[in-house]
């Protein structure tokens, strides 16, 4: 199978090209590709590459023993494997699977004051192994958050290249309705993504078939070893808890309300015993998180609540995997958006919106029916997304838009399964738009 062309590869080749380049951290779940995309860089852009994987070979834990300067960890990996070479400014030396020996990013600082050798690190970073690798190393690294495929790079996958993103793009931009040619075939294609998701094993498999078969089974491999990690890297909670979070995310996603509730995990659950558990797997890159807006208005940081939000699982495809059997199959067979209730749909949402770098907010009155999926700003707007996995009516949205509670909020956008148009201070664009809306959102006209 071919490489799969990613985005971090463009990523790594800037980073090289600077002269100022810090050791590098990519932070991300298990599975999402990683390590090839980055031995893949380091083999085409480094005279020699210095590869340790301390999961593979735990030996290597011992090579800050005598210190963290590299003449002393140089010394000590040529000791375990003398075949490695390390050429000044032509040597990358690539750490995997930190996490296991998280106290290896000490060197970082090391490494990044002699400036010999360059410096790769990666691994799943699980709990809160990432805060102390990053504690230890602040200021001496740099850190690029990996995710799974997005949209963008699995329509690379299909054929689809930067042309067809820009043409979905300008007409976006342009309020242009697209033909219907290509509504066919990128509604086609994001089906396909919201079922087999974006984890690289599994779109390999079906982009060598194109059908689906083994599809689920793969995904549900990765569920179980998710939820197998659960007990091996936290540190101070209880594996059970976290698991018991983990798996309550589908069902909670099929509410109509779909605000998290520690009472359906456990029926005499309390915040306080779970919400580590919530953030945990959070960054660990299995969840994402959508907080509640205290009040619809600027700034967006600053007015976020933290006892009320929704969880979301950061792969749609895994998310569909831990549906049953027979939601799946209406979703596959039907291309019905509206599965549980609208949740794939919402959740693909999130996911492409969490992909393009943006963090998750919503609001829900509590003394009304006012709710709005998502939001997104501009420089100077406040705008509420709203998510329609099928045609319906946009009361709440039209609300926000026309109340004068609301000032910051000057127009709307309802993602559904039409075209692209715009009434009403509503723009309305297809559901496999989602990914391209951050970008596009501050050049939109204002009518």
């Amino acid at each position: 199978m071919a490489y799969l062309e990613r985005k971090i590869d463009k990523f790594l080749a800037d980073w090289k090209s600077r002269p100022d380049r810090k050791p590098l951290i990519v932070k991300g779940a298990r599975q999402i590709g990683k390590t090839e995309s980055i031995k893949r860089f380091a083999e085409s852009a480094y005279g020699s590459v210095v590869y340790i994987n301390f999961l593979e070979k735990p030996i290597f834990g011992k090579i800050v023993s005598d210190g963290y300067s590299p003449e002393d960890i140089i010394r000590n990996i040529t000791q375990i494997d003398g075949s490695l070479r390390f050429v000044p400014h032509e040597t990358v030396i690539v750490f995997d699977e930190i996490q296991e020996y998280p106290d290896i990013a000490t060197c970082f600082k090391f490494f990044c004051i002699d400036g010999r050798y360059d410096v790769i690190a990666s691994g799943s970073l699980l709990g809160i192994h990432y805060r102390k690798i990053h504690s230890v190393s602040v200021g001496y690294q740099e850190t690029f958050e990996m995710t799974s495929l997005d949209f963008e790079e699995f329509l690379r996958v299909d054929g689809k290249g930067a042309e067809f993103v820009d043409l979905l793009k300008s007409h976006m931009v342009e309020g242009r309705a697209l033909p219907e040619v290509t509504m066919d075939v990128a509604g086609r294609v994001f089906m396909d993504y919201a079922t087999v998701g974006g984890m690289p094993a599994v779109v390999e498999r079906f982009a060598g078939t194109h059908n689906f078969s083994g599809i689920t089974s793969m995904q549900r491999e990765i569920v179980a070893a998710y939820r197998g990690d659960c007990g091996k890297y936290c540190e101070g909670l209880d594996a059970m808890k976290i698991r018991a979070v983990f798996d309550s995310v589908p069902g909670q996603l099929a509410k109509d309300y779909k605000k998290f509730q520690y009472s359906k995990v456990s029926k005499n659950a309390r915040a306080r015993e779970y919400e580590g558990c919530v953030e945990w797997l959070v960054e660990a890159g299995i969840l994402n998180k959508c907080c509640n807006m205290a009040f619809p208005e600027l700034p967006v940081r600053g007015n976020t609540r933290s006892d009320a939000f929704k969880l979301y699982m950061a792969d749609t495809g895994l998310l569909l995997s831990m549906l049953d059997d027979e939601a799946a199959l209406d979703f596959k067979l039907n291309r019905n958006f509206n599965t549980y209730k609208g949740a794939v749909a919402e959740n693909a949402v999130a996911e492409a919106l969490r992909k393009a770098g943006k963090d998750l907010v919503y609001f829900k009155r509590d003394d009304s029916t006012l709710e709005e999926d998502f939001f997104l700003r501009t420089v100077d707007s406040l705008v509420p997304v709203e998510v329609k996995a099928r045609s319906g009516t946009s009361k709440s949205l039209k609300t926000l838009i026309s109340s004068d509670h609301y000032p910051d909020i000057r127009f709307g956008v309802k993602l559904h399964a039409g075209n692209i148009g715009f009434s009403d201070g509503i723009w309305t664009f297809p559901l496999f738009c989602a990914f391209l809306l951050p970008d596009v959102l501050s050049q939109l006209p204002r009518q």
